[in-house]
């Protein structure tokens, strides 16, 4: 005998809307421009009206500000790991891969954001740590296949990439952001030179690992 369960048809769970889905896409996007522009700390409503929605769809969307500044990172290492596998794929050259890369990560302003991670937040959800391990991986990719190709120094790693491109896209204390930007690619590409190889100097220390931050970050909390 067949029972009910068995021939009851499975539940369709509804797709969400393509408005709803652009609506909660133009949130996050507004967000991070916020963040970078005010911190973490700006008023929910001044988020809602600059994305256009009301406060009801974005509460609907992030009940809490944990939950939108989780979302923010996510996109943010997402939108990052894109550049990083899209400068792979369609750069030859692979000093000019890893350019492409950190010029386009200088863009999405890293350093503005890196106070959001010190947030109340769980920054070891499932979702971000596959985000960060598909990152790392993006990126060490672009600095192994440099290192090989001999266009890159040898005594550095893929630690001091990301500490570079936090450093040189955070504003200055009392600086506006606005007229920071126009020296960031410029400070960059002098970064770039240095990292060319042959090498021009001898570096002190070793060369970060992304492990050595990730340890430096937890024993600082």
């Amino acid at each position: 005998m067949t029972s009910t369960a068995d021939t009851a048809p499975a539940r369709r769970v509804p797709r969400p809307r393509a408005d709803a889905l652009r609506n909660r896409e133009r949130i996050v996007s507004t967000a991070r421009e916020m963040f970078v522009e005010f911190g973490p700390q700006v008023p929910y409503d001044e988020v809602a009206r600059r994305a256009g929605v009301g406060n009801a769809t974005l509460y609907r969307n992030f009940p809490e500000r944990a939950d939108l500044v989780h979302e923010v990172v996510l996109s943010l290492m997402a939108r990052v790991t894109e550049l990083a596998e899209r400068a792979t794929e369609e750069e030859s050259d692979t000093f000019a891969a890893l350019r492409r890369f950190t010029h386009g990560a200088a863009d999405e302003r890293i350093g503005a954001l890196c106070p959001m991670l010190d947030g109340a937040f769980d920054k070891d959800h499932p979702d971000l740590t596959a985000e960060r391990d598909r990152l790392e991986e993006a990126v060490k990719g672009l600095v192994d296949r440099a290192q090989r190709a001999g266009r890159l120094r040898a005594d550095v790693g893929v630690g001091d990439l990301m500490v570079a491109i936090s450093q040189l896209t955070r504003p200055l204390p009392g600086s506006a952001c606005g007229s920071f930007d126009q020296f960031v690619h410029r400070h960059l590409q002098l970064f770039l030179d240095g990292l060319e190889a042959p090498a021009r100097s001898e570096l002190p220390g070793k060369a970060a690992t992304l492990e050595d931050l990730r340890r430096d970050s937890c024993s600082s909390s």
